[in-house]
């Protein structure tokens, strides 16, 4: 499959639905390695679904759409240790969701302003100049992690504790990621992001993650909750921390 299946699925249906379709008007379920730009510019209401693997660009542009690769069945290795998606993935992603059951390349979700996206590892370079949007990482990061990220949230399995090791630090902050009554206690609605608590947020993507890939890695983060929370890292830009705070203070005013 090459990029034409996205970019033509996408030009077609933003010409003749500019709203955009319902969730999953449209899926397509595909079995082989994506091209250069799998799913680029996918529109809202699509879904591709891949069992194999795709290459580099990946969900450029991401539009709306919904992109998930899966390993094939006949793929015997663990997901969470093999690479599933080439390099700069989700590349410029406005809207929509990817699910990724596997180890990205470099520069995963580089500026992506407002998708969602789970996936299992990193190379280096992820979250690169972010300025929206939300990112989970259920695995292990490359070096220079989240370098000029500016806003969105990432969410970052760390049981090994190796994220700050490999954390660009000069624009975000790395925090503990507090349970709902927690998160509830010690700030305003108005300071979470997208105006929801975080373990809300973490755990439908790990549940719509599995759902769609059937990710062991998934399932054994779900199974076992309380614990696997305690293991999720937070990563905060500073900026769009100023901004929810500005944001809290004017209200309060």
């Amino acid at each position: 499959v090459n990029r034409t299946v996205g970019a033509l699925l996408s030009g077609e249906l933003i010409r003749k639905y500019p709203d955009g379709l319902d969730d999953n008007t449209l899926n397509i379920d595909l079995e082989g390695t994506g091209g250069q730009s799998f799913g680029a510019f996918l529109a809202k209401g699509v879904t591709l679904n891949l069992q194999g693997e795709a290459n580099d660009y990946t969900g450029k542009g991401l539009s709306g759409g919904r992109i998930v690769v899966r390993p094939s069945p006949d793929f015997v290795g663990p997901s969470h240790e093999n690479i599933i998606v080439g390099n700069t993935v989700l590349y410029g992603a406005t809207a929509g969701e990817a699910f990724l059951s596997g180890v990205a390349g470099e520069r995963f979700a580089v500026r992506l302003s407002g998708a969602k996206a789970v996936i299992e590892g990193v190379g280096d370079h992820g979250c690169e100049y972010m300025t929206g949007g939300t990112v989970v990482v259920l695995g292990l990061t490359g070096r220079n992690f989240a370098a000029g990220m500016s806003g969105g949230i990432s969410y970052v399995f760390d049981p090994n504790k190796k994220l700050e090791i490999n954390t660009n630090l000069s624009m975000v902050d790395l925090e503990v990621l507090m349970p709902v009554r927690e998160q509830k206690e010690k700030f305003p609605q108005e300071l979470r992001h997208l105006g929801e608590f975080d373990e809300v947020q973490l755990k439908s993507l790990i549940k719509d993650h599995f759902y769609w890939t059937k990710s062991v890695l998934a399932k054994n983060i779900l199974d076992n909750w309380e614990k696997s929370l305690k293991s999720f890292v937070k990563v905060f830009p500073h900026e769009y921390k100023r901004a929810l705070s500005e944001l809290q203070k004017d209200k309060a005013e």
